[in-house]
């Protein structure tokens, strides 16, 4: 069912202009008639698999745990959505579902407690890579099982609008160097856990669901829908959905989000139970949020200053740079960024890692070197840039979990000895880990981006990280000047 693209550029790319010729004019929609809409609504709760869908929003409160005392706290605070960090990206599948069933069971019990109605968003990577459809299919299962009426709609969403991940007619682009290229034909349609090959997709429901769903079977929202017939007709559609049927959005900007929100909002109203699974732009469309220039250097200023945190460790006046993502992408931002003076960097080599008899004494080693040079300037922690990979998809996940271990372990020996004045966290998995392992936050809150519309900042409230600025940093987002634009934004405050 794939469409041929209507003009092609160097490695298959089109230029956006193309693209967009022929679609209809953008309806526009303020963020404020959606925020007035969806206000005293279902709360939206998303099951984040990597926190890096944080990086759209502003003010928000995240939660790296799911027991029911947490939840009851992120559901008192004064915020239209919720984010819940499962770091599912990072687990096998059985994990994954188990984990997703722990959330809505926990969720459904706090959501009770504080008399507030939800609705679930799974969150997951732009470019398609994921546990889909393990992670709705769950929480689904889950829903029915304590008590909640059936899921009639699956609405699938991946749009990530500032870094050019956008789908039009059904087919899911990514900005590139060279235009606008196919996700099926990126670097990330080859990961080793999560690969595909469709970039229509209604064909990549099909495909990640083995013929459980036709793509001819699967809802399409156009851009025609959204724009031209408007969120009536686009929430008569939705309400049509039944049992658990797919159906896929178009969005090419963040109207188009918000016309969708809109539409999403009337079809609940009319009984319509949905379970979305989105890019990070719908998490700021869904809660009424306009997309927001980055965070100022007062309001910067004010985080790092923040006096919590554990008196008895000392604070270190640099920060800590922790990279473990191995896109090509964050090696060319990694080499921009050892252009800054004063930047220190240590390597936790991967082969030594995966030797047991050597990776406690590596660790311990590097660790302390990073000690030692944070009282000098920035440090870069970085795992090595070869990727190891196993034999298949589930040893190659094994082996990426026993290496952002190592770096977690890493960063927690470096932060009970020095307090950094901040940290970025390079990689999805990476920035999960260290945040829930590494300084141990239990809640924060997402206050803002350091770039417009991606990368993250949180502020810590629990935990041993509390009052450590933390920077969520994905390894696919940016231009190559990017981590060192945000690292040398932090050290000159």
């Amino acid at each position: 069912m794939s469409h041929p693209p209507k003009s092609t550029g160097a490695r298959g790319t089109v230029p956006l202009d193309r693209l967009l010729t022929g679609q209809p004019a953008v309806r526009p929609v303020p963020a404020s008639e959606v925020a007035a809409r969806v206000t005293g609504g279902p709360r939206l709760v998303v099951l984040d698999d990597d926190p890096t869908g944080t990086q759209s929003v502003t003010d928000v409160p995240v939660l790296t745990r799911w027991e029911v005392d947490d939840l009851r706290w992120g559901l008192r605070q004064d915020s239209t959505a919720l984010f819940v960090l499962t770091n599912s990206r990072s687990l096998g599948p059985a994990d994954a579902a188990d984990r997703a069933r722990a959330v809505i069971r926990a969720l459904r019990t706090a959501a009770t407690a504080e008399g507030v109605d939800f609705a679930v968003a799974s969150r997951s990577d732009s470019t398609l890579r994921g546990h889909f459809p393990l992670e709705t299919d769950a929480i689904a299962d889950e829903l029915a099982a304590t008590g909640a009426a059936p899921i009639d709609g699956v609405v699938i969403v991946p749009a990530y609008v500032e870094p050019g991940r956008l789908t039009i007619d059904s087919t899911h682009w990514m900005r590139t160097d060279g235009g606008m290229l196919p996700v099926g034909e990126s670097e990330f349609a080859r990961d080793a856990t999560f690969g595909y090959r469709s970039s229509d997709l209604r064909d990549w429901v099909a495909e990640k669901m083995n013929g459980r769903v036709r793509a001819a079977d699967v809802l399409a929202v156009t851009l025609t829908d959204l724009r031209v017939r408007g969120p009536e007709h686009v929430a008569g559609l939705l309400a049509g959905l039944r049992d658990g049927r797919p159906a896929v959005v178009d969005a090419a900007c963040d109207d188009d989000l918000r016309v969708l929100a809109l539409a999403l909002a009337d079809a609940e109203a009319r009984g319509t139970r949905l379970l979305y699974r989105v890019g990070p732009s719908f998490v700021r469309a869904r809660s009424g949020q306009d997309a927001r220039p980055p965070l100022t250097r007062e309001s910067l200023h004010a985080l790092t200053a923040a006096p919590d945190g554990d008196a008895r460790v000392p604070a270190a006046a640099h920060g800590l740079i922790a990279v473990g993502s191995h896109v090509g992408l964050t090696t060319r931002q990694l080499d921009r960024l050892r252009s800054l003076d004063g930047i220190t960097e240590f390597e936790l080599h991967v082969p030594t890692l995966l030797d047991a008899d050597r990776r406690a004494g590596h660790i311990a080693d590097t660790a302390a070197a990073c000690v030692a040079a944070l009282a000098h300037g920035e440090v870069v922690l970085r795992t090595s840039r070869d990727l190891v990979v196993g034999g298949d998809a589930d040893s190659s996940l094994a082996i990426a979990r026993e290496v952002s271990a190592a770096l977690v372990a890493s960063v927690r020996a470096v932060t009970a000895e020095l307090r950094p004045a901040f940290v970025v966290a390079k990689g999805g998995i990476t920035s999960s880990d260290i945040a829930t392992e590494g300084l141990e936050v239990r809640r924060a809150w997402a206050r803002g981006t350091m770039l417009p519309g991606i990368v993250s900042l949180w502020q810590p409230v629990s935990g041993p990280g509390a009052g450590i600025p933390y920077v969520v940093f994905p390894g696919n987002v940016g231009d190559d000047d990017a981590l060192a634009v945000v690292v040398d934004h932090l050290r000159n405050l």
